[in-house]
């Protein structure tokens, strides 16, 4: 047998603008996403039917049947062919960066790769199919940094340099439905129209600072932790803006340098162990998604 690995790197929402909502309760969004060197690794392979196995330290609690996101994709983009799933799961649930939809990218990528679809036309008939399955899921598919716009659907990709950054999560769920209920304003302000070029992390970082998460607020209201993790990052020495990611409760801190990362990433371990804590370059990890025969 024959398997493929693929990587499911964590989504980060650098900014996440909600602009409107549509009529059939969609929000817009007007969001800029990047990936992180951290994520789930998956093993998919030929077989006579769609099945999953969980392993990982993050697994307890994840479906592993047909409400499991990567079943689900790999289901949508295969057609009816059968494969086999092994999913080690690192990335904390519920977290706000994309996890399950990371996983159902990677599988649809592993089924594309294996019908020999793994190309643009493969890729963009599948973002248009993968949407049924949440927003996050077409921008994970490519895992390149990427301009969100609509309900997910409006992709743009965009140059950007590597932002150094610290992730945590207080190992909290926070549910997205009950944070789009929470939302005093679903009309807000886009991002600017026009994106600038960014010399450098620090140039970018500065841009950033003008921008919003639109959705902390209400996240911090229902789940004042994340409040508190928001606090100890800014807090952290060389740290350039705090800001959470998605719906929560995952938070991520900047830095101009992978140095002064990964040195607030030592303190802060040493202090909050109970947290889950990685540091890396944010950015491109479209090279590392692709899948990989083993």
């Amino acid at each position: 047998m024959t398997w493929t690995d693929v990587f499911a790197p964590a989504k980060i929402n650098l900014t996440l603008h909600i602009t409107g909502q549509r009529d059939d309760g969609y929000h817009l969004l007007d969001s800029l996403v990047v990936f992180a060197p951290v994520g789930d690794a998956l093993r998919v392979a030929p077989a006579p039917e769609l099945c999953l196995r969980l392993e990982g330290p993050e697994a307890e609690g994840l479906p592993a049947n047909g409400d499991n996101l990567a079943l689900r994709a790999a289901a949508m983009v295969g057609e009816g062919q059968g494969v086999e799933i092994v999913l080690e799961k690192t990335l904390p649930v519920a977290s706000g960066i994309g996890g399950g939809s990371a996983d159902a990218a990677a599988a649809a990528r592993a089924v594309l790769a294996g019908a020999g679809a793994l190309d643009g036309a493969g890729l963009a008939r599948a973002e248009a199919a993968l949407l049924a399955l949440g927003a996050d899921v077409p921008m994970c598919l490519r895992s390149r940094p990427v301009r969100v716009r609509g309900i997910g659907e409006g992709l743009e990709p965009v140059t950007l340099p590597p932002l150094p950054a610290v992730l945590v999560n207080p190992r909290v769920p926070v549910s997205t439905p009950q944070i789009f209920r929470s939302l005093t304003s679903r009309d807000n302000p886009p991002m600017p129209e026009v994106m600038p070029e960014f010399a450098d992390a620090e140039a970018l970082i500065c841009w950033l600072t003008g921008l919003r998460n639109d959705m902390e607020p209400a996240a911090k209201a229902l789940e004042p932790m994340i409040g508190r993790v928001l606090s100890e990052l800014s807090e952290l020495q060389g740290c350039r803006l705090a800001r959470m990611s998605g719906s929560g409760a995952t938070c991520f801190g900047l830095f101009a340098t992978m140095a002064e990362a990964g040195a607030a990433a030592a303190a802060l371990r040493a202090a909050r162990p109970d947290w889950w804590i990685a540091e890396g370059l944010l950015g491109d990890q479209q090279a590392r998604a692709m899948p990989r025969q083993g």
